[in-house]
């Protein structure tokens, strides 16, 4: 149902808080994504999201000189938002990404709605993979929320749920609504 004439309640939109500025920022399936960074999300898996936000310049105002997050993603399957940044790989860079997810936390703070939250935090490189020790790596990532995928985003990396097929309807049952 059209509220107001605005989109459908995609993940994403639903997440934002209806005053928030970035709403207007919010692009249908993976449209906010620069075009060479939807390539890093599995080409099986990308009709899965129902809407997107190029965070980075959406934030970009006020926060030039700080840490952006790159992207926020509504998975369709589970109605949860993921956070995409596709980054260098490489081990100077690891405290880079770290503080760029504790300033969108703080960015975002005033944009959810309340008990709203970022699902997962996916980092995924944008180039060769060049950890020092990859193991090593992950476990500090894993304790500051961060997921390092490698190269690309795949289903296995996203919230559980179903992820339909290009074309096919979503097989999960419709939700039933609260009789009042």
């Amino acid at each position: 149902m059209l509220k107001n004439n605005k989109s459908p309640a995609t993940p994403l939109r639903h997440t934002l808080r209806e005053d928030s500025p970035l709403l207007p920022s919010v692009r249908d399936g993976l449209q906010a994504l620069e075009a060479g960074h939807r390539d890093y999300i599995a080409g099986d898996i990308r009709a899965a999201f129902a809407d997107s936000l190029n965070l980075d310049d959406a934030m970009r105002a006020g926060h030039e000189n700080e840490n952006r997050w790159d992207y926020l993603l509504g998975h369709a399957p589970s109605n949860e938002v993921v956070a995409l940044e596709p980054h260098s790989a490489k081990q100077e860079e690891i405290s880079r990404v770290v503080r760029k997810l504790a300033a969108a936390k703080g960015h975002l703070q005033d944009h959810l709605r309340d008990g709203a939250r970022i699902k997962r935090w996916l980092w995924v490189a944008s180039g060769k993979v060049q950890f020092a020790d990859t193991e090593k790596t992950r476990r500090l990532l894993d304790q500051k929320g961060i997921q390092f995928v490698g190269t690309v985003v795949n289903a296995k990396h996203l919230p559980p749920g179903t992820t339909p097929r290009p074309g096919e309807a979503d097989p999960r049952p419709a939700k039933k609504r609260a009789r009042r």
